[in-house]
């Protein structure tokens, strides 16, 4: 069936699907892991996106329950050079092709994958339109062009939970004040902004209770559990869309230990009074060298986020550079001097991709045990 993927600045590519037909909206983005579909795919960063994967042959393993990182797929569609249709895994209990029409999302095949790639690091992440069902060029142009984007949008709302939860091993059971969660020494409280299922098993298998509440959740409900420590969570979109997080976020300060990952940084970032921007074509995969400089070790990480904290933007008396980018030099971690709160950029919880920087969840126990 044929496809045509369409860039608001008027580049078609043409391909066809293997799931279909369809139509969805979003920024083209591109992933460079080699494998993790299915975790990109279940990642809810993605929502509003459209994930072009580079690496050439995609569907080898199929899909298993085991790696889901959420309940649900979050990109409006999936863009690879070739679908391999017969997996081989003895973990595999479907294709990626039934897993994608299971969730009534777009797979598109026979695309030029590295031209994909290299147009959107030379322009910068584009708006973008896959279609099956209309083909005229110029008509999906225009539809793209009109598409609202992710800048200034709240994102958050589409994948934060509805009600809170508790994690188990199991996983989620609904329930509030750590009652439904597991046994362990230290309580956290997480605040949804679209995590990934990883996160949750990493703190627990290290003797924590994780209550995940929603990212409206307010400041005197978070206090009233009582916790050890807050967690924020990553997520999609603007951080500066989100409304109402910072200012919950600036008030636990100094309250309680805070540890944010991903779209948690950011919103940490502009709680600290800094601002944000958006990257030219972002950072997605799990090769990303990143330094962190008191030690003067590179580790490799995962990554997927559009938008960075600017560091000038924030004090140096209050907020110090503890981790960049090797690649652009952009800012990766930060902790606050005065406050016991840390966070980066990246994702230690991996899912895909290595295990580096799982040291930072025991740093956060550590604070913890201080406080």
């Amino acid at each position: 069936m044929k496809a045509l993927v369409a860039l608001e600045d008027g580049r078609i590519f043409e391909g066809r699907s293997f799931t279909g037909p369809g139509e969805a909206l979003g920024e083209i983005v591109f992933n460079t892991g080699m494998t993790g579909y299915q975790e990109i795919l279940t990642d809810p960063s993605y929502c509003g996106q459209i994930v072009t994967m580079t690496y050439p042959l995609i569907g080898n393993y199929g899909v298993n329950k085991d790696d889901m990182e959420s309940a649900s797929i979050h990109p409006g569609a999936l863009l690879v050079r070739e679908y391999n249709t017969i997996p081989s895994n003895h973990l595999a209990d479907a294709s990626l092709a039934d897993f994608l029409i299971k969730n009534n999302i777009l797979g598109i095949e026979g695309l030029d994958t590295r031209a994909i790639t290299k147009h959107t690091r030379q322009a910068g992440a584009l708006k973008g339109i896959v279609s099956t069902e209309v083909l005229n060029p110029q008509t999906l142009i225009e539809k793209a062009k009109n598409w609202s984007g992710l800048v200034g949008h709240d994102m958050v709302s589409r994948v934060t939970c509805d009600e809170p939860y508790g994690w188990t091993a199991d996983g989620p059971v609904s329930g509030t004040n750590f009652s439904t969660t597991g046994p362990g020494k230290f309580k956290i409280v997480a605040i949804d902004f679209g995590l990934k299922y990883n996160q949750l098993r990493i703190l627990a298998e290290n003797g924590c209770q994780i209550q995940v509440v929603p990212a409206q959740t307010s400041v005197g409900t978070i206090l009233t559990m009582n916790p050890d420590g807050i967690f924020l969570t990553n997520g999609p979109g603007d951080p500066a869309g989100v409304p109402g997080v910072v200012d919950t976020v600036r008030e636990l300060l100094g309250k309680k230990p805070i540890f944010g990952i991903c779209l948690g940084h950011q919103i940490l970032g502009l709680a600290y009074g800094g601002t944000t921007y958006k990257l030219k074509f972002g950072h997605r995969g799990s090769n990303q060298p990143v330094k962190d400089l008191s030690t003067g070790k590179i580790e490799i990480t995962a990554q997927n986020h559009g938008f960075c904290v600017d560091f000038d933007s924030l004090n140096p008396a209050e907020v110090e550079l503890t981790h960049v980018n090797l690649n652009d030099g952009s800012l990766e971690g930060m902790r606050h001097k005065q406050y016991p709160a840390f966070s980066v950029q990246y994702h230690p919880e991996h899912a895909p991709g290595p295990h580096d920087s799982i040291y930072l969840f025991d740093r956060f126990i550590e604070m913890m045990q201080k406080a």
